[in-house]
């Protein structure tokens, strides 16, 4: 067990991952019926005031400011609404919520448009959404408001494009390296770029991976 004297600093790190001051509150997704949908979920808790996403399947490192912690800053300077985005190869669009922005007279990117998904030739721009959203309250009662699409799914996307014309919503390009944790190749590759932080294990994944190179005839 994790709690025994010998683990006590592997316990120590899990429960300082969250700060003595939070809250933590669950609210569960009874059926799969798109990331708006499980947003709705956690309406009764949010009530009107402001919140962000974080979607596991995107991390983002840096050695400054964490995401979140820039997507923040902009949205109490300005009050509008944030979506963290990068940029993407035009061929990869297909694979991205694309936005097409315009810049305001602060200097950030206000979306004016958001396509799900487009083709190449279909894409307002190359700056694709990422999993990380600083929202209004008032996107709930847009996402109420929202067609089901296919499968019942009720998609974010849809949600947040519907409070355009009255809410701002700026896409923000987020300082640092984004790993798409929802690839085999990606996990892995993150996995072992934060090793690599480590003093512990550094070089003892060092040497293995040194070891994997030369059993492949990679070196």
């Amino acid at each position: 067990m994790v709690a025994e004297p010998r683990k006590r600093d592997l316990l120590e790190r899990i429960v300082d991952i969250v700060p003595g001051h939070v809250d933590r509150v669950y609210v569960t997704q009874t059926e799969a019926l798109g990331l708006g949908h499980a947003i709705l979920c956690a309406a009764s808790v949010v009530g009107d005031e402001p919140f962000a996403v974080l979607l596991a399947d995107d991390m983002v490192k840096n050695d400054g400011p964490g995401a979140l912690a820039q997507m923040v800053e902009v949205h109490e300077r300005t009050g509008a609404s944030v979506i963290g985005v990068e940029d993407v190869p035009l061929k990869k669009t297909a694979s991205y919520g694309i936005v097409g922005v315009e810049e305001d007279a602060e200097g950030y990117k206000a979306i004016r448009t958001m396509v799900e998904k487009p083709q190449p030739e279909e894409a307002p721009s190359n700056l694709g959404i990422i999993g990380r959203y600083v929202l209004d309250g008032s996107l709930f009662d847009y996402l109420r408001d929202v067609q089901a699409g296919s499968g019942g799914e009720i998609q974010l996307t849809d949600g947040i494009a519907a409070m355009l014309a009255r809410h701002p919503v700026i896409a923000l390009p987020l300082e640092g390296e984004r790993y798409d944790c929802g690839s085999r190749h990606g996990f892995i590759e993150a996995t072992i770029k934060y090793a690599m932080d480590h003093d512990d294990i550094r070089e003892d994944m060092l040497d293995h991976m040194a070891g994997l190179l030369r059993a492949y005839g990679r070196t």
